[in-house]
């Protein structure tokens, strides 16, 4: 889970413009909001069972993004999603986390029906989506733009 003192890498990750192209608004965000972010990681922790893990890389120790699950309040069901620092982009970590998530969501969490939400222009996350198995479900406008609904089935990984 995430601790306190991943704000400082969190929230470079999360001022990185080309990072944050396409997700929430499309932006960087600053400290203050990559803490917010944070708490609301933990806080689906709590209210839900599940939620976001921190993704650290093992050779360094360094936080390198996050990848699990997000259901707050008005999303149009569970997401499983992800984000990586800039530069662990290409070397296989999304997929990794993801499908380990998915998969402990699944056996260990009771975590059912998800979906990803992902921006047309987003090319690596499609590609990622299908190759975790999601399919396009429809497109729906999600925080101020249109947003691809991925699902990805109940059937065994």
């Amino acid at each position: 889970m995430f601790r306190e003192a991943d704000l400082d890498a969190y929230a470079d990750i999360c001022a990185d413009e080309e990072v944050m192209r396409y997700i929430g608004s499309g932006g960087p965000v600053d400290a203050t909001v990559a803490w917010r972010q944070m708490a609301l990681f933990l806080g689906e922790w709590v209210l839900h069972g599940y939620g976001m893990w921190a993704i650290e890389e093992l050779s360094s120790g360094r936080l390198i993004g996050r990848a699990g699950f997000l259901n707050p309040h008005g999303w149009p069901a569970c997401e499983v999603g992800w984000l990586l620092a800039r530069d662990a982009w290409g070397r296989g970590f999304a997929y990794e986390a993801t499908a380990a998530a998915i998969a402990y969501g699944r056996e260990r969490l009771a975590v059912g029906d998800l979906i990803s939400l992902i921006r047309p222009d987003n090319m690596r996350s499609i590609a990622l989506a299908q190759r975790l198995g999601a399919t396009l479900d429809g497109k729906i406008d999600f925080m101020g733009g249109l947003t691809l609904q991925y699902r990805h089935s109940l059937r065994a990984e």
